[in-house]
């Protein structure tokens, strides 16, 4: 079934907390606060194909959008919308495929390489080469004292002995899903974007992975894999899956996880073809009570940083896999073959090798457990990708679609069951009006 799209947004997703809505056009980009529904600011100078914030400040990160005039995926733009200036811009070796961002950190996620920079002052701190990530798998958590990269594992390919030129910028849109597949396994690589050096492995699904997000504390990763009948949540300080949850028989694309902000609950969007968002419960107390953060607003210019932010440790600046591995080795973790560290390529037996990786215990004979609550879109809504949410003041489900629209459902936060339809958004409106369902 073909994706349903409104051909004039190229982008929309929530920023941190899930308190507003960044949309990017073939215009320009605009900002919606999600409750009350309104929209905030609005620039039109140019398609984005890209438009992230950094929680509810005036920071925004833009990047072009591909086959547009004047745009080029390949700029990144960091703008302060209240002083209408721009702090920075940088040009990548080829297109941007994913940003992610906390208070401390900035990602940039291209098809071969991953980039870290320290937001404060957009100082690079690390590059890490991965194998073909052409839908940019990768969950940067939003806090900044417990901040994780979370990507996908690289293995060994074994028609590449090296890494492939990284000028090109049609490489992401030409590389096969089968020749992903390939390269791919179920496992997530975490990474902190504090220290510079991996921290774990986790062995999350056999089949290659579709999608990752972590909590608001950074104590939580969901994990998906493309066959999306499974949905997995592990523990990011030692690597133990804490709950498995059944999203279907049928496979399914997963279109988006995420968290409530307190990490009780998880939701899930997928391309199953009937508009269906399943909620998870995870327990009270799985995550603990969430500490707000309590950074100032950003008001910095072109010539002052964003924000003052004590400088990240570069102790671990030459970390990294290797380093993680031969940590492992030394405390008898075993390690069967040695690692090239510009490609990070690791080998088939290191894959069960490595002390980090979870034990094989009896958590794999768990009957995965049914959602807690669900919702289906409006008819004709079953083919649209989606990003959803739960709001962080009222118990609602939040769902961006690709036709353009923004839906809020309520959500009975004791007994689970079908949620309701309260109200539906046009996100391309002039006028942000609502339609109150009948």
């Amino acid at each position: 079934m073909a994706e349903k799209t409104n051909s004039n947004m190229l982008f929309a997703n929530f920023n941190q907390d899930f308190s507003c809505i960044s949309i990017g056009t073939r215009k320009g980009y605009s900002v919606t606060n999600c409750d009350p529904f309104g929209r905030v600011y609005t620039m039109n100078d140019g398609a984005r194909g890209i438009v992230e914030m950094l929680f509810c400040t005036s920071l925004i990160v833009l990047v072009g959008a591909a086959d547009q005039p004047q745009s080029s995926p390949r700029k990144l733009q960091i703008v302060n919308t209240k002083r209408q200036s721009m702090i920075c811009e940088l040009l990548f070796p080829s297109s941007i495929l994913a940003v992610k961002l906390n208070r401390k950190s900035l990602v940039i996620v291209l098809e071969m390489e991953i980039y870290i920079y320290d937001i404060s002052n957009m100082r690079l701190l690390h590059v890490i080469e991965t194998t073909p990530n052409p839908e940019a798998i990768c969950a940067l958590s939003p806090s900044a004292d417990n901040s994780y990269l979370a990507y996908p594992s690289p293995v060994p390919s074994p028609t590449t002995s090296t890494s492939p030129a990284s000028g090109s910028a049609s490489s992401a849109s030409a590389s096969s899903s089968s020749s992903s597949n390939t390269t791919q396994t179920g496992d997530v690589l975490l990474f902190s974007t504090r220290t510079l050096t991996v921290t774990n492995i986790i062995q999350a699904h056999k089949a290659p992975l579709s999608h990752l997000a972590l909590s608001s504390n950074g104590a939580l990763l969901a994990t998906s894999s493309t066959k999306g009948t499974v949905i997995r949540v592990w523990s990011t300080e030692k690597g133990e899956k804490l709950y498995q949850f059944r999203r279907g028989m049928g496979e399914a694309r997963i279109w988006s996880m995420n968290f409530n902000l307190v990490g009780s609950l998880l939701a899930v969007s997928s391309g199953s073809g009937r508009g269906t968002v399943h909620v998870f419960k995870l327990g009270s107390g799985a995550q603990g009570q969430q500490q707000q953060p309590s950074s100032p607003r950003l008001e910095g210019g072109a010539n002052s940083p964003p924000e003052s932010v004590d400088g990240s440790t570069t102790a671990g600046l030459e970390g990294g896999y290797e380093a993680f591995v031969e940590k492992k080795k030394t405390s008898g973790g075993g390690v069967s073959s040695s690692l090239r560290r510009k490609s990070l390529q690791i080998s088939k037996s290191l894959s069960h090798s490595v002390g980090g990786y979870l034990p094989n215990t009896l958590t794999e004979m768990w009957e995965p457990s049914r959602d807690f609550a669900f919702l289906r879109l409006p008819g004709g809504s079953g083919s649209a990708r989606t990003v959803v949410a739960l709001s962080p003041t009222m118990p609602h489900v939040m769902v961006l679609s690709s036709e353009g629209f923004f839906y809020v459902y309520s959500i009975d936060l004791e007994k689970g069951g079908e949620c309701v339809l309260l109200k539906s958004y046009n996100l391309l409106d002039s006028i942000d009006e609502a339609n109150t369902a009948d």
